[in-house]
């Protein structure tokens, strides 16, 4: 029996959950509208631009 689900090269072990404002809530749901993006996406964009930023 095969294992289910799509193969990946790059599992997704890591698992957080965060408490957001509202403010934060309307953000993420703009960014969310305007891109087209799961709210995941636009998280892991947000961790990978503040990585980037900080080892300039």
């Amino acid at each position: 029996m095969s294992p289910k689900g799509r193969p990946t090269s790059n599992p997704k072990t890591g698992r957080f959950e965060i408490r957001t404002s509202e403010d934060e809530e309307e953000m993420l749901e703009y960014c969310c509208k305007v891109t087209g993006k799961k709210r995941t996406d636009i998280v892991r964009m947000g961790i990978k631009k503040v990585y980037e930023d900080l080892k300039k």
